[in-house]
């Protein structure tokens, strides 16, 4: 048996005993390539396996091996939004439920080498999101591509720009009808890149949105990630919209477009740096950006200030 292959074992055997330890409900392996499978069955020893990879194939030898698998969409992204889409994906799919306990092994330090474990309490990591919630954001939008932009709204929100806070919002999904409803506030800063050069799985895109963020307007999102317009006006109506005071123009427009169409809003307020997702013109999640692992929490009434 070859060294690496010894040394995997050995980790393998080490998640597992603590998941044993801290009575966790799986076994979460991020891996990076093909691993020997069979093997990791052997020494599950009873603990639920989740094999989470950004490779189709090893998922699905996975899967025929009798484990659960999570295929993990994200590349170029640190290997902890890598672990919360496992996470995300397997709640909707119900591999695991929302408030369980999870054990971790994953390249933590040097690619390739399965070398870190953690322990995550699913209630501390996405609070009181439920398989439900994530089930209704999940028909309209891809969750991978969800999950991309709330975490980019959340570093603008917790790092502004420059010194200076930023708001801004996002279109996420339907966004042929979304166009439709929008117009340009007078220049589309993505328009005349090719759809790659435009993807939010590029951390060179996601920087450069960072600085788009700062102009007015919002930025509308194709299903798979693609920028397909920024700095745009939204012109759908948010008559009947009932919204918490303090709240302002670009929440209002946020929740107007989700209302109109299918697709999934996604506002950074200026003053606070809170994130939220509207659904049907309405508030399904906010989310406060100050603390990592993250907060994803029910809609709570503001009192009035702020924006």
């Amino acid at each position: 048996m070859a060294r690496s292959d010894v040394e995997f074992l050995t980790m393998l055997g080490g998640v597992v005993r603590l998941a044993k330890s801290v009575d966790a409900e799986a076994v979460l392996l991020l891996l990076e390539d093909h691993a020997a499978l069979p093997d990791i069955k052997k020494a599950a020893d009873d603990e639920k396996i989740i094999v989470a990879s950004e490779s189709p194939q090893a998922v699905a030898d996975a899967v025929a091996e009798g484990l659960a698998g999570v295929l993990v969409e994200m590349t170029e992204v640190p290997v902890y939004d890598k672990i919360s889409q496992a996470l995300l994906k397997a709640i909707s799919e119900e591999k695991l439920k929302p408030g369980s306990r999870v054990a971790a092994l994953y390249s933590g330090f040097e690619a390739g080498s399965l070398d870190s474990m953690s322990v995550i309490d699913l209630d501390d990591h996405l609070g009181r999101l439920t398989v439900r919630d994530l089930q209704q954001l999940g028909t309209r939008v891809p969750l991978d591509t969800l999950q991309t932009v709330v975490n980019l709204a959340l570093e603008i929100g917790r790092e502004g720009r420059e010194g200076k806070p930023v708001g801004t919002f996002f279109i996420v999904g339907d966004s042929v009808r979304v166009r439709k409803m929008c117009h340009s506030t007078g220049f589309d800063p993505v328009k005349g890149y090719s759809r790659k050069e435009r993807n939010l799985k590029s951390s060179r895109v996601r920087e450069g949105i960072k600085e788009i963020a700062q102009m007015d307007g919002a930025i509308i999102v194709a299903g798979d990630g693609t920028v397909e317009a920024a700095a745009q006006y939204v012109d759908a109506s948010a008559a009947d919209i009932t919204l918490s005071k303090g709240l302002g123009a670009r929440h209002w427009a946020a929740a107007a477009i989700s209302r109109a169409t299918k697709a999934v809003a996604v506002a950074v307020s200026e003053s606070s740096g809170t994130v939220r997702i509207f659904q049907n013109g309405e508030v399904v999640l906010r989310i406060e950006p100050f603390r990592r692992p993250m907060k994803w929490k029910d809609y709570e009434h503001e009192p009035p200030g702020g924006e």
